[in-house]
């Protein structure tokens, strides 16, 4: 199964988180919140799904723009913002987030949360100097994506580099959820365009420190020079 088809029935089947994360809330509050006129904010992000973290940039003003490659994820995104943040800026497209459909340096922020891990290590790569290509100088990055050691890795069937189908934890799907798992020292490598990395370690657990199932993440936030 294509992994836009795989995303599409999580979509399809599964209702999504209907809020922000704390840590997506603080690096938009400490990069933009004191722009003189938050509407000519532009922030994009990649895999954005049914749009909470859109629903929230257009809830503080800023214009969001969506890329995701799930129609039904779109969609619902697009429902959302229209019946609760009427009159937002930006716009919403089904795509490829190898290939966004944008100008160089166009954006003033860019977003990956939890959307990149789902690609191989090569395209990964490739997806991190597009959303780079397409940030303004001075411009941020947020990227959330797990970390090995996280619950899951090593389970399943071994998809490639740090890459599982995981039958265990909350990454785990139907035998068909490709998950790869970024170690601290491919970070780097990965946004090799970005400058000013900084890199923070979450954690928590799922079911009980005595169970071990640790979720483990990075949050991974540089600037375009």
């Amino acid at each position: 199964m294509a992994w836009d088809d795989v995303w599409e029935k999580v979509f399809v089947e599964h209702e999504w988180g209907k809020y922000p994360s704390e840590d997506l809330v603080r690096f938009v509050a400490r990069n933009f919140y004191k722009a003189p006129d938050r509407s000519a904010v532009k922030l994009l992000e990649v895999g954005c799904g049914p749009g909470a973290n859109l629903w929230f940039a257009a809830r503080e003003g800023f214009a969001g723009y969506g890329i995701d490659g799930s129609a039904t994820a779109i969609t619902l995104a697009k429902a959302r913002l229209d019946g609760e943040c009427p009159g937002w800026r930006g716009e919403l497209l089904v795509g490829d987030m190898e290939r966004l459909p944008y100008d160089d340096d166009f954006f003033d922020g860019v977003i990956d949360h939890e959307a990149v891990y789902a690609n191989p290590y090569e395209n990964a790569v490739a997806i991190y100097h597009e959303m780079w290509r397409v940030t303004k100088p001075g411009g941020k990055l947020f990227s959330k994506t797990f970390a090995t050691g996280c619950v899951g890795e090593g389970t399943g069937k071994k998809a490639g580099h740090n890459a599982w189908y995981p039958t265990e934890g909350p990454l785990k799907g139907d035998g068909d959820r490709y998950t790869r798992f970024t170690a601290y020292e491919e970070i780097h490598r990965l946004c090799k365009d970005w400058k000013n990395i900084s890199v923070n370690l979450v954690t928590y657990t799922t079911d009980g420190v005595e169970k071990g199932n640790t979720v483990k993440e990075w949050v991974v936030t540089a600037e375009k020079a």
